[in-house]
């Protein structure tokens, strides 16, 4: 078995046993969810502590399920529980939901972005939890991409959706106890909340420095080179550009059929992004956007991921698709009437949509914003 120097809150469960005694146990959790020894925390619960239910964030406890796709209520095989689903329609979870238990316990590993749900399934289950007089306890996990770094804008609340739901920029640099603790105190959910915390892990350490098995977050992003230029290219799900999903490489490959893929990685290298290679690549999606067309594009390569910045560079790679391209590119139409673009949910306002910067201004305003965030949080900070 791997043997890691750093423990996760799932590794801990037995030792904080008055967490759980003589309490009727719900479980939010994913395919995420292990020890080091590869025991899922529901096995480990169900084992230990009268587990009494289930809840499925997307893509569903097992990770079978993808991106966008509704979760329904249904009976777990293992356990014969019921798994509720937190991903349809209704996000929040109700007091029929949560009647028969006393604690909500999340075990789900986060990557450190704005965009990714799962952080906002643990901030609805935490106002739910407040509302109805549950406690809740997070198991604490790595964010992957390093607890340091900080960047992207803060989103614009009028832009607010389960892709960004709070002022965050969209590399948040915490952990996922930690901005349980930030959403807790931050916006006046007030549950009550417990932590179960790292052991030896540190600020700096990226996923892979902690010795801890990987497993895939969500199906989109299947290493833990995808999960670091996530934070920057998932803001390409709302133009008509493919962030490579369908490929075994999502977000690493940006394309389309329209794109000259060797005039583009030209361009770009040309700008000397700091830690960033861009390869001319190739590929035919399977599902989502273009499916069974081939695209022309860049694949992003990490040269150094201590000075990449993902934001950075994804913005600056729109911005010149947006221009070379000019008479193909387009964002993404709202999905309804009573929606906005998504590139709006995504990038947290309206400004990018609306060309209201040029890439040197919004590079700007990020920046400032970005280090305001990085001030903010360090007060909700666990580990040095």
């Amino acid at each position: 078995m791997i043997s890691s120097k750093v423990l996760t809150g799932a590794d801990q469960i037995l030792n904080y046993p008055h967490l759980f005694k003589d309490k009727k146990i719900g479980l939010i959790t994913n395919p995420t969810g292990i020890n080091q020894q590869f025991q899922s925390t529901i096995d480990i619960l169900y084992q230990h502590t009268d587990l009494v239910a289930l809840y499925a964030p997307e893509h569903g406890i097992r990770g079978n399920i993808q991106a966008g796709e509704v979760v329904y209520t249904y009976i777990d095989e293992k356990t014969n529980l019921p798994v509720y689903s937190l991903y349809g329609e209704n996000k929040k979870p109700s007091y029929e939901i949560l009647q028969n238990i006393d604690t909500l316990v999340f075990d789900i590993q986060d990557v450190g972005a704005r965009f990714y749900t799962y952080i906002y399934t643990l901030a609805y289950a935490m106002e739910s939890c407040a509302k109805y007089n549950k406690n809740v306890v997070v198991l604490d996990r790595p964010n992957p991409l390093n607890g340091t770094d900080v960047e992207g804008n803060l989103l614009n609340p009028a832009f607010s959706s389960f892709i960004g739901l709070y002022p965050i920029p969209q590399r948040h640099g915490l952990t996922i106890g930690e901005i349980a603790q930030f959403f807790n105190t931050e916006f006046h959910i007030h549950c009550d909340l417990h932590v179960i915390p790292l052991k030896n892990w540190d600020r700096s350490m990226y996923y892979d420095d902690t010795g801890l098995p990987w497993v895939a977050p969500s199906p989109n992003l299947p290493t833990l080179q995808s999960a670091i230029v996530y934070p920057g290219t998932c803001m390409f799900s709302g133009t008509n550009v493919s962030e490579g999903r369908g490929t075994t490489q999502p977000f690493e490959l940006i394309g389309a059929p329209w794109i000259n893929a060797l005039e583009l990685s030209t361009v770009m290298n040309q700008k000397a992004l700091p830690g960033a290679y861009f390869r001319p690549a190739y590929f035919t999606p399977t599902f989502y956007k273009y499916k069974n067309e081939l695209c022309n594009g860049v694949q992003i390569h990490i040269t150094n991921r201590k000075q990449y910045k993902p934001v950075k560079t994804a913005l600056t790679l729109m911005y010149t698709i947006m221009d070379l391209y000019k008479d193909n590119f387009t964002f993404l139409p709202p999905v309804s009437d009573d929606q906005k673009h998504k590139i709006d949910y995504s990038t947290g306002d309206c400004y990018i949509r609306e060309k209201t910067y040029s890439l040197e201004e919004l590079l700007e305003r990020y920046e400032k914003e970005g280090l305001q965030f990085k001030k903010q949080k360090t007060k909700y900070h666990l580990y040095c």
